[in-house]
């Protein structure tokens, strides 16, 4: 029997109507803030991500699907979304209006990786990008996006770390720091540690496995290399955080894991007890430098991911239910095959006028049809017999009060209107 690929997982029943139902009140969470849909290529260039991302992270170093096409590409599955979008608007010249353009995805991404509950090879995410305001305000904005998202699912426990890289010049003074710091005990850290030193030490303070090493709780720490600019931009974005009554924690050690963040970075967590330290369900950061890596403009931008599949987890964790799908007002079956025509006919026209409506497809005898009815929970049934096709009647019966009606054909949708809102 052929099966999934390890890492990867079917969606279907009440995972598919969350997930479908977390799309929709992200879609409308996203009109309030003005930020509007873009969709990239699931693979692309190989060079973009190796460009964009970063080769010293573990994301391209260990865990990107990379492969050759019949054209002898190099391609790669996307291993995360900000690079795409970027490759997006450069290619399609968006950055000429971009006032900020502000943008949101959700969809597909692919990492080689242990699979474990709430990672996986192949997993979901939803994202936001601003491109072109390196104003510290809209750092503010996209922080309270993830935090408003995650109060309006109803998670607890909000807390929001953030901490600041600096600019250029900042970062290359605290990547001096730590290099002179890291230098006399390199042989006390992992073997990942070591081949990040001479590529990008800043990647050492977020390794998993020497996180409890002494050597780097002691490290210098990035506020003692920020210039003014770094300084102030990380002031203001504080400050705009406060009026909008966003709590938030300063954590010098947090760095992220890609190679492109400038300035402002922060995770967003929920207090979850099953989820033990492993609490972060949103993080992002500003990345002015992207874009021109990349081989487009200077052009300075800010944004988050959040893992769709950790998130569902941590709604079951807390026990919340976010489906709210509309319920079948209607079900609909013939009494024989010569009724059947008619019952399609009624149906879609029942469709075309705005009701949720099913009908028999499995040729059911009466009783097994009203139990149906029952399991798809149905508000009326409508049953066609004889004398309803050769009469232009349909008989409605309310499926709670088990009141029965004989309705004209052409008064059906008046009539169903009136019966459901009196629901």
């Amino acid at each position: 029997m052929i099966q999934k690929p390890k890492g990867t997982y079917d969606v279907y029943g009440g995972k598919s109507d969350q997930i479908l139902v977390l799309r929709k009140i992200i879609s409308a969470l996203m009109d309030k803030y003005n930020y509007k849909y873009f969709q990239t290529p699931i693979f692309e260039s190989s060079e973009l991500f190796h460009r964009g991302v970063g080769e010293t992270t573990d994301i391209v170093s260990k865990e990107t699907y990379d492969f050759k096409d019949r054209g002898d590409r190099n391609l790669t599955l996307r291993p995360e979304g900000t690079a795409g979008l970027v490759r997006c608007l450069i290619e399609n010249k968006l950055y000429v209006d971009a006032k900020p353009l502000k943008a949101w995805y959700f969809g597909s991404m692919f990492r080689y990786e242990r699979p474990q509950s709430g990672r996986n090879r192949e997993f979901t995410q939803f994202g936001v990008e601003a491109f072109g305001s390196n104003d510290p305000m809209i750092d503010a904005e996209v922080i309270s996006i993830v935090v408003n998202f995650f109060k309006l699912l109803g998670l607890k426990g909000i807390k929001v770390n953030i901490n600041t890289l600096g600019d250029t010049e900042s970062r290359k003074a605290y990547r001096q720091a730590l290099l002179d710091y890291f230098k006399p005990c390199l042989d006390e850290l992992c073997d990942d540690c070591k081949s990040r030193y001479e590529k990008n030490p800043l990647r050492i303070l977020d390794c998993k496995v020497d996180s409890k090493n002494e050597i780097l709780k002691n490290a210098p720490k990035i506020e003692d290399y920020l210039n003014d600019e770094s300084i102030n931009h990380f002031s203001k974005v504080k400050e705009y955080l406060d009026v909008m009554g966003i709590s938030y924690v300063c954590d010098s050690n947090l760095v992220r894991g890609l190679d492109y963040y400038t300035h402002t970075v922060f995770e967003v967590t929920s207090e979850i007890e099953s989820f033990g330290s492993q609490n972060v369900l949103g993080a992002g950061g500003r990345y002015d430098n992207l874009v021109e890596t990349v081989g487009g403009p200077k052009v300075p931008g800010v944004g988050f991911a959040i893992g769709i599949d950790r998130l569902l987890l941590a709604l079951e964790a807390e026990e919340i239910d976010i489906i709210e799908g509309e319920p079948l007002e209607i079900y609909a079956f013939a009494m024989s095959e010569e009724e059947k025509a008619y019952t399609l006919s009624l149906v879609n026209t029942l469709r075309l006028n705005g009701f949720n409506v099913d009908m028999d497809f499995s040729n059911r005898n009466i009783k097994n049809n009203f139990k149906h009815a029952d399991k798809l929970g149905a508000k009326f049934v409508i049953i066609i017999g004889e004398d309803e096709a050769h009469n232009n009647l349909v008989t409605v019966k309310n499926n709670e009060t088990k009141e029965e009606f004989k309705v004209k054909l052409e008064n059906m949708v008046e009539f169903l209107d009136e019966k459901l809102s009196e629901e």
